[in-house]
């Protein structure tokens, strides 16, 4: 069983030590003593030796000016312990915890499949139909900046050079250099002062896939064919790419109005750019490499006659095709003319030769020189186009319907924004098969509606290759998936696009099945999609919306009655969906939320976003990249061909009860109370959060709206920095209490043992229960929230109080996490230095409320210093709690 403790505190301490030199030498001693004496009542608060009020008096005492230091001193340390950890996880090669400490990986599940009487030759054809799509999406509740991320993965290299030195010389001048990471990051300001636009959230993805998933998607095939020839199986072809990756960075427009048409057309750009020139490096080195002479005769006719040394003639050709590509990028995104026909547009321009030289390499015997970076760079091609990252564009509903209205009225034909469902269907499928152009080149319509077509031209002028999917939020009917494929041929889109409508309520989740029943039943929408429909299920509002529970429940629903309505029209389905880190946003381990799906619906087809925090802590460095496609391409291909049981009756039966309960307390008190908006917004930094230069897109969908409209990321992040942790149990407390006192508890406790799906919710719950802290949310309450709602507080602590026991009883546990001890240290090597980021983050609190609204604020130079320390404090507790989003 893996121990952080033991593995971590070596590591902790030096990069500890290293920042308590780096304080000092800026700071001062007295300074330093001061961090010193709060980290040891913290750590002696956590152990129980000493009383919360003696912290609290410490951080009091600490002057205006002293305040964002010690934010900044508690946040470096949770930083830099998470490097350390991060580097521990990728020399273990332990990417998310299980239960047990149990590891999944391909030698166990092919030698675990085969046994089952699978035979290899049909576990590798499965591989190569595995169609598994990773989406990077944008963190927006992402507060470190690239600039320290950078910094941080540094130390990962100097830390494996740290436990490789045995000669205290070369120890010593690691310490040194480790030493100078850790004062350039104090030095370093470590909140962004304006927000990053869409354009850069894109360079950040494109700089994952340049750090890490390039070294790691080759790393990874080439140990997948190690255990597929282990077991006596074929190598996969080098054109299979069971994982390839797509981003919604530069594509999501949903509520981001930053992101516009030309953005779009920039990022799809700079992606190809990025691609073009990781592909120049490549070959570069292999053109260094392939100095032989023995060619096939193939090659050697490609070429033209003989050569002295053919590959390196070959490649430098193909180096002069790359180049003029990146320079005709250039010109592209510098608004230039240019025309070269060596211009590489698709990924056979790129293969067709590299394969020529490895089949020459083969046929001269030297396979094993094909084998290294030629085969690595075959491999990149296979999963990254040349485009890097296929682009996804989300729109909402509503945003269409609003350009056909505005068109049908120009048009004299009505307000198709009055119409009924029938009515829209049958002029969409008209206009569809029409050829006469819908509208003029130049209409008068609004900024809006310009955008949209605008939008629309963009992915007009595109190649296929280049863009994923067209995804739509908000979808609620067939004929928002029609409006799009008639907004797309009016821009002069002449090929089909894979139209995504993604349902996110709870009552767009019930209703999903019959939508997309009614489109499949359309004989026009059947050709269009060739027989294969993609379907979004989105998990952060249908919780926001119901409860997790009671989402969660019907996300399971919709996914087995798509299922089942694609398998009856005889339609490929894959289910798309839009995860986040946090259990409120459908976080879990990879292989858990793979396997908790209802069977038969992954059917080796798969589409994930992965947003920005968790594809730092996932992707980030190359063997952690390497291990998450590993657990990816495992958890699908053993959901694909031995698929957990379906639940038994008596199962769904109580799942449903639990459900409905859960749904039903979670909206009488979020929706229903009256006194709960003023308690979140007092308690939470919610307002505060809108200060920070976040993700590119604002907070809330509409300005000045409640709860309601507040995005369901902030909504969660709110909730978690007073580690309150509600949006995550919030109505399963009273859903468990009453099944326990009903006498349900060994049905429950079967339902754990033997349904993935449900084990899967009570773990995440058990994780995000270890997380909360009752005394914290307390001191919040006290120090931020009027009297008269104090009641309300309370009631919310014995509700968790309560949950937390029901689900050890449920467990047969004294304590939570007992089964996942990586997590449970995880955390408790964190508390202490989080701890006091919370109280100074309460008293950041009151102080910036009480500048605000009562004007007791000297100058707006202290205000602006206590509403730094503020945001520093806001950063530290989200890299302390780390799954935030």
């Amino acid at each position: 069983m893996h121990s952080l403790d033991t593995s971590l505190r070596e590591q902790v301490r030096v990069l500890g030590e290293g920042l308590g030199r780096t304080m000092r030498n800026a700071l001062g001693d007295d300074f330093f003593r001061k961090v010193e004496q709060i980290r040891q009542l913290s750590k002696q608060l956590h152990r129980g030796q000493v009383e919360q009020q003696e912290l609290i008096q410490a951080l009091h005492a600490l002057k205006d000016d002293e305040l964002l230091p010690m934010a900044r001193a508690f946040t470096q340390f949770l930083n830099l312990a998470n490097a350390a950890e991060q580097h521990y996880r990728a020399r273990e090669r332990v990417v998310e915890d299980y239960r047990g400490g149990e590891q999944p990986g391909f030698k166990a599940l092919l030698t675990r499949l085969k046994e089952g009487g699978h035979a290899p030759a049909d576990l590798v054809q499965a591989l190569e139909r595995q169609q598994v799509e990773l989406v990077f999406t944008a963190h927006p509740t992402e507060v470190s900046r690239r600039t320290l991320i950078q910094k941080y993965d540094a130390l990962d290299a100097c830390l494996a050079e740290y436990e490789a030195s045995y000669q205290p010389a070369l120890r010593e001048r690691v310490l040194v250099r480790l030493e100078e990471l850790i004062a350039q990051a104090w030095h370093t300001d470590e909140i962004r002062n304006q927000r990053p636009s869409p354009v850069d959230e894109a360079k950040w993805g494109f700089a994952v896939i340049e750090n890490s998933l390039w070294q790691a998607v080759p790393a990874f095939y080439r140990a997948l064919d190690r255990e597929l020839e282990a077991q006596g199986a074929s190598r996969l072809s080098l054109e299979a790419a069971p994982i390839r990756f797509a981003s919604w960075m530069g594509g999501d427009r949903d509520g981001n109005p930053r992101v516009t048409a030309r953005v779009t057309q920039e990022v799809l750009w700079l992606s190809r750019w990025m691609a073009a020139d990781l592909y120049l490096r490549d070959v570069d080195q292999l053109r260094s490499e392939l100095s032989m002479h023995q060619a096939s005769d193939e090659l050697i006719q490609y070429l033209g006659g003989p050569a002295r040394e053919p590959y390196r003639v070959l490649l430098g050709q193909l180096r002069d095709r790359l180049r003029a590509t990146l320079d005709w990028l250039k010109a592209q995104l510098d608004g230039q003319p240019y025309q070269d026909e060596r211009v590489i547009f698709d990924a056979d321009g790129l293969r067709a030769p590299l394969l020529l030289c490895y089949r020459s390499l083969c046929d001269q015997g030297m396979q094993v020189i094909a084998e290294g970076l030629l085969q690595d760079i075959l491999r990149r091609l296979s999963a990254f186009g040349m485009n890097l990252l296929k682009l996804d564009v989300r729109q909402e509903a509503p945003r269409h319907a609003q350009a056909l209205s505005e068109a049908t009225q120009f048009l004299g034909l009505g307000d198709y924004a009055l119409w009924d469902e029938q009515r829209r269907v049958d002029f969409l499928l008209h206009e569809l098969t029409n050829p006469r152009p819908l509208l003029p080149t130049s209409w008068p319509c609004s900024e809006e509606t310009q955008e949209v077509l605008a939008t629309c031209r963009v992915i007009a002028k595109e190649r296929a290759d280049a863009l994923g999917a067209y995804v739509i939020s908000m979808a609620g009917q067939p004929s928002d998936v029609l409006a799009v494929a008639l907004l797309l041929k009016a821009a002069g889109v002449k090929r089909a696009m894979r139209i995504v409508p993604l349902f996110e309520t709870l009552a767009d989740l019930e209703r999903a099945p019959r939508v997309i029943d009614g489109l499949l039943a359309l004989d026009w929408y059947r050709r269009y999609s060739s027989q294969h429909q993609e379907v979004m299920i989105g998990y952060s509002d249908s919780s926001k919306d119901a409860g997790q529970l009671g989402a969660s429940w019907a996300q399971y629903r919709a996914q087995e009655a798509l299922t089942q309505v694609c398998a009856q029209h005889q339609v490929a389905l894959t289910l798309f969906h839009g995860r986040g880190g946090t259990m409120g946003r459908g976080g879990a381990p990879t292989q858990a939320a793979i396997l908790a799906q209802p069977p038969g619906s992954v059917q080796g087809r798969l589409k994930v976003t992965e947003q920005g925090e968790m594809i730092r802590f996932k992707f980030g460095l190359p063997a952690l990249a390497e291990r998450a496609l590993e657990v990816y391409t495992c958890a699908v291909l053993e959901a694909t061909v031995a698929p957990p049981p379906a639940p038994l009756p008596a199962w769904r039966e109580l799942m449903h009860q639990l459900a409905e309960t859960g749904v039903q307390s979670y909206r009488a008190l979020v929706k229903d109370h009256p006194d709960f908006v003023r308690y979140f917004r007092q308690l939470t930094p919610e307002q505060e959060l809108a200060k920070l230069p976040l993700g590119s897109r604002p907070a809330k969908r509409k300005a000045g709206g409640g709860i309601e409209s507040l995005r369901a990321i902030p909504w969660i992040f709110a909730w978690t920095q007073v580690r309150l942790m509600l949006p995550a149990w919030l109505g399963t407390d009273e859903a468990l209490l009453k099944a326990e006192e009903a006498g349900q508890s060994e049905l429950l406790r079967e339902m754990v043992d033997g349904w993935p799906y449900f084990a899967s919710n009570i773990n995440m719950l058990e994780m995000v229960l270890a997380k909360v802290d009752l005394a914290l949310v307390e001191e919040y309450e006290q120090l931020l929230v009027d009297e008269a709602l104090h009641p309300l507080g309370r009631t919310l602590r014995q509700r968790q109080q309560t949950l937390q026991a029901v689900v050890l009883r449920l467990r047969e546990q004294t304590e939570l996490l007992q089964e996942v001890p990586l997590t449970r240290q995880a955390i408790h090597v964190r508390t202490p230095y989080i701890i006091p980021l919370h109280h100074l983050q309460a008293e950041l609190l009151a102080r910036v409320r009480a500048c605000e609204q009562q004007g007791v604020c000297p100058t707006a130079e202290q205000q602006a210093l206590l509403e730094r320390a503020l945001m520093v404090t806001i950063a530290g507790i989200a890299a302390g709690l780390r799954n935030t989003g």
